[in-house]
């Protein structure tokens, strides 16, 4: 099977729905001549014009606001935040408007809205442009979570976000942008609230998103070598959240660990931890389960500092063996 990038797959998808439905269009700030902040739009301008391909101002509030009132009208918008960060500017028409008009309005309307949320550290953008805040929009009844960590579930992701009735927040890590992956030329979905199984082991269960999956594959590589067997789960998409897949992983395993890359305090890798405590894989643990997220500070600039203020793959390996009591 061919390869393309995480950046590709996603502009696939978008195009792939955009030449299916006439109702799908994208709009966002720089998203024409320069493809966007990441070059994720490159060539759409170009293919769609500017009808579908929407140039807007800087304007968060401006953009969402058009996009809830599009996507109730009946058209499906994506909308390209540049940075993640900059989602707060934008929280009134997200967690006030998007989230919760189906429901005041009885099921009669419906905002099928995708948010692309470009997140993350390791680029050196500093404090303002490298957060991860998933966790925020985990706790808003009404919408959709999604955190793909390879160009294979980023296409197959986004198509269903795209043909989703809801409003979806599809958080894209800025380092997986080049990373590449086997994906399918045609158009497939991955479906929403189903977990896969990245590696499969016997010792321990590592629940990780975004690009902690892939540090949490090199670490279960490294410690293979010194004979500890690492399940890898990937949520792929928080909410909703596929619970049954990591329970019964960790009845298997007796032992489990969530990683994630934001903010340790008041993650989401706490309402995993939290899922597995109260479930009947509770019985099943021979040590409590642990989290292991960001620290407590704004990301620094300084490269040294800002791989230190998240988890890198010899973190996960010294929580495994603390864990494991080695």
């Amino acid at each position: 099977m061919r390869e393309i990038t995480y950046a590709e797959a996603i502009r696939e998808a978008m195009s792939q729905r955009m030449r299916a439905d006439e109702d799908v269009f994208i709009m966002g700030e720089d998203i024409g001549i320069y493809g966007g902040a990441f070059g994720v739009t490159n060539g759409m301008l170009e293919e769609y014009g500017p009808e579908r391909v929407r140039i807007t101002p800087i304007s968060e509030a401006a953009i969402s606001g058009c996009a809830v009132g599009a996507a109730m009208m009946g058209m499906r918008p994506i909308l390209e935040i540049q940075f993640s960060d900059f989602v707060v500017i934008a929280m009134d028409n997200i967690v006030n408007q998007a989230a919760k008009m189906r429901y005041m309005f009885g099921g009669k309307t419906k905002v099928p809205a995708v948010v692309r949320l470009p997140s993350g550290s390791g680029l050196g953008f500093a404090a303002q442009h490298s957060q991860s805040l998933e966790a925020w929009m985990t706790h808003i009844p009404g919408l959709i979570v999604v955190q793909p960590s390879n160009p294979y579930d980023a296409k197959g992701l986004m198509i269903s976000a795209i043909k989703n009735d809801n409003p979806v927040l599809f958080f894209e890590h800025k380092l997986l942008y080049n990373e590449k992956g086997e994906v399918p030329e045609e158009e497939f979905e991955v479906p929403i609230g189903v977990a896969d199984v990245k590696r499969e082991g016997t010792d321990i269960t590592v629940v990780a998103t975004g690009i902690m999956v892939n540090r949490s594959l090199e670490a279960a590589e490294q410690l293979e070598k010194e004979g500890i067997s690492v399940e890898v789960i990937d949520p792929r998409t928080l909410v909703p959240l596929d619970e049954k897949t990591i329970i019964e992983s960790v009845k298997k395993t007796n032992r489990a660990l969530v990683v994630y890359e934001a903010v340790q305090r008041g993650g989401y890798g706490a309402e995993i931890a939290s899922i597995i405590g109260e479930s009947e894989a509770f019985d099943y643990l021979d040590a409590p389960v642990s989290r292991l997220g960001g620290v407590a500070t704004p990301i620094p600039y300084n490269p040294k500092l800002e791989r230190a203020a998240v988890p890198q793959v010899e973190d996960i390996i010294a929580k495994v063996k603390t864990i494991m009591n080695l």
